[in-house]
């Protein structure tokens, strides 16, 4: 049977991954949890703007419908 994607992002749990966002914005860090509209909690986030780190969070919540690809 094929993986659906969220079964991706549960196999992605506790382990680093790349989100890219709407407006080529791009955050790296652990996912810790999702939700089935593809909400995310990532912790020790870098937020990354062309390649370069510009904010660190501790935690962060990403709004689902702003998400273009998740990168395990």
């Amino acid at each position: 049977m094929a993986n659906r994607p969220l079964d991706i992002l549960n196999n992605a749990l506790d382990t680093p991954v790349i989100v890219r966002l709407k407006g080529a914005r791009e955050f790296r860090g652990e996912l810790k949890g999702y939700d089935i509209h593809m909400n995310l909690v990532l912790d020790n986030a870098e937020e990354l703007r062309e390649g370069e780190i510009v904010n660190k969070f501790v935690s962060v919540v990403i709004r689902g419908d702003n998400v273009v690809y998740v990168s395990p």
